[in-house]
C-alpha cells in the first residue's frame, strides 16, 4: 500500500488527508505500470533425433550413465541439479510470504471499511435503521472474508500447480534423454510431453485464478493501483487457518438452539411477529377458525383436469369473511411472518449442515487422503530405490501427492467459506447457498501419469 499512500500524499481541495476516490478516478494520475503476468515456460514438441548406429547409441548411453552415477537417486537428482543452473530457463517462482506481518482477514476488513461510510452506524439512528446497517455490514464482511479465503487458497493452489508442472518437466526431460540414448520410443516421450502440456495449462490457469482472486479482494479493500495490488499478494499468508478440532455453532450456542439464534438475528422478524400478534389479539372470537374452514373448503373444491393436475386457483365466496378487514390484515400478516420464519429456519438448518459437512470433508482430506498419498509416495520411493519401479512411477506418485495436498487445500477453503456464511447468518444476513464444486488446477494436472 506504499504506492497508494505516496500517490495520495498531495492535498486535494485544501484537505490534508489523501482522497483515494478522487485519485483513482483521475485518468491523468501518475501511477506505476502494472506488473506483467509471467507464465511458466512451455515445453517443446520438437522431435528428438535417435542415434544413427549402435556405436553412437552406446556412446550416448555411456556418457549419460556416467553423469547419473554422480547422484544417489539417479536421473531425478541429476535433472533437478541441472534445473538449478542459471543457464537453464525456468518458470519464475511464485512469491512466498517472507514477512511475519501477513495480512489477516481482520485487517483487510478494517481497510475495506475506510471506503464504506454506509456501513457505519450513527448517533440518532432508530433501532430498525441500525439493524439494517448491521445486516449490510454482515453481508459485506462475508464477501470480504470469502474474497480473502479465495485469494489465500488460490495463491497456494498456484504453487501446487507449479510443483506438478515441475515434476512433469522432469519426466519429459528424462524421456527425451532416453530417446537420445536409443532405448525409449518416441511414442512414450510424446505421452510425457502431453502430460507436461496439460500440467502447463493447469499451472497457467491456476496463476490467472490467483490473480483474479487477488483483484477481487483488492477491489473490496479499496485498493485501486497496480503497485498496491502487487504488494497485497506479498502480504497474504502462505496458507489458510488450521481447521478447528470440532465444528461448533458459536460461543454458548448449542446445536439445538441454532434456529432460535437465526430467528433472533433477523432485523425485522421480531417486529413482524409483534405486529401479527397485535392483529390477532384484535380479532373477534372464532374469525381465524372461520377463515381456516373457508380456505380449506376452497382448496378441496379446486377442479382437476386430466393430466394437468390443479389447473385453477382456489376461490373464496364468503362475503362476510372477505369484508372483514381486521381478519384480512391478520391473515396477510401471519402469511408473511410464516414465510419469513420458515425461510430463516431453513437457512439455519442448511447453513449449519454445510459447516458440518465441509468440516468433515476437510478433516477426511487432511487426515486420511493426504497421509495415505504421502505414505504411498514413500513406498514408491523405496521400490524405486530397489529398482522395482521406474522413475516415471516415482514422478507420477509425486504428482498424485501434490494433487492430494491441493484437494485438502480446497476442502479447507470450502469449510472456511461455509463458516463465513454461518457467521453472516447469525449476524442477520441471508444464506444464499453453497457454491459450485471447486475445480483444482493441481488436481487436474496430477491425473496424468503412468
Amino acid at each position: 500500500m506504499v504506492a497508494l499512500m505516496a500517490a495520495g500524499a498531495s492535498p486535494a481541495w485544501g484537505q490534508t488527508s489523501p482522497v483515494p476516490g478522487l485519485l483513482a478516478a483521475d485518468p491523468t494520475a501518475t501511477v506505476p505500470a502494472p506488473p506483467t503476468l509471467t507464465l511458466p515456460t512451455p515445453g517443446s514438441p520438437q522431435p528428438v533425433e535417435a542415434p544413427a548406429d549402435i556405436q553412437q547409441a552406446r556412446e550416448i548411453w555411456r556418457r549419460a550413465n556416467e553423469r547419473v552415477a554422480e547422484f544417489p537417486r539417479g536421473h531425478i537428482d541429476l535433472l533437478r541439479w541441472e534445473a538449478a543452473n542459471p543457464d537453464r530457463v525456468r518458470p519464475t517462482p511464485l512469491p512466498t510470504n517472507a514477512n511475519a506481518g501477513s495480512l489477516g482477514v481482520g485487517e483487510a476488513l478494517r481497510m475495506s471499511l475506510r471506503h464504506r461510510p454506509d456501513l457505519y452506524t450513527r448517533t440518532g439512528m432508530n433501532a430498525l435503521a441500525r439493524a439494517e446497517v448491521q445486516v449490510a455490514f454482515a453481508q459485506h464482511r462475508r464477501a470480504l472474508e470469502r474474497a480473502w479465503i479465495d485469494a489465500v487458497a488460490a495463491r497456494q493452489a498456484a504453487r501446487h500447480a507449479s510443483e506438478v508442472l515441475d515434476a512433469t518437466q522432469v519426466g519429459s526431460e528424462l524421456g527425451r534423454r532416453m530417446v537420445q540414448a536409443g532405448n525409449w520410443s518416441h511414442a512414450k516421450l510424446m505421452r510425457e510431453q502431453l502430460t507436461e502440456a496439460s500440467a502447463w495449462q493447469a499451472a497457467a490457469n491456476a496463476q490467472i485464478a490467483s490473480l483474479q482472486a487477488r483483484e477481487k479482494l483488492a477491489g473490496l479493500m479499496g485498493l485501486w493501483d497496480a503497485a498496491s495490488v502487487a504488494e497485497l499478494d506479498q502480504r497474504l499468508p502462505d496458507s489458510l487457518p488450521a481447521l478447528p478440532v470440532n465444528a461448533l455453532p458459536g460461543p454458548g450456542l448449542a446445536e439445538a438452539d441454532i434456529e432460535s439464534a437465526v430467528l433472533r438475528s433477523h432485523p425485522t422478524l421480531e417486529q413482524a411477529l409483534q405486529d401479527a400478534q397485535r392483529r390477532f389479539a384484535g380479532l373477534s372470537g372464532g374469525r381465524w377458525d372461520a377463515w381456516v374452514k373457508a380456505s380449506e373448503a376452497a382448496l378441496q373444491a379446486m377442479p382437476e383436469q386430466a393430466g394437468a393436475g390443479l389447473a385453477t386457483a382456489p376461490h373464496l365466496d364468503d362475503l362476510a369473511l372477505l369484508r372483514d378487514h381486521p381478519l384480512d390484515g391478520a391473515v396477510q400478516a401471519q402469511a408473511k411472518l410464516l414465510n419469513k420464519a420458515a425461510q430463516r429456519r431453513s437457512m439455519a438448518r442448511e447453513s449449519w449442515a454445510q459447516v458440518r459437512l465441509r468440516h468433515a470433508s476437510a478433516r477426511q482430506a487432511q487426515d486420511v487422503v493426504s497421509k495415505l498419498q504421502t505414505a504411498l509416495e514413500q513406498e514408491t520411493l523405496l521400490r524405486y530405490n530397489g529398482m522395482l519401479q521406474s522413475s516415471w512411477d516415482l514422478l507420477a506418485s509425486a504428482r498424485e501427492r501434490i494433487g492430494s495436498l491441493d484437494t485438502a487445500l480446497q476442502a479447507r477453503r470450502d469449510f472456511w467459506r461455509a463458516h463465513s456464511d454461518w457467521q453472516a447468518l447469525l449476524a442477520g444476513a441471508d444464506y444464499t447457498g453453497p457454491d459450485a464444486p471447486t475445480a483444482t488446477g493441481a488436481g487436474a494436472a496430477s491425473a496424468g501419469g503412468h
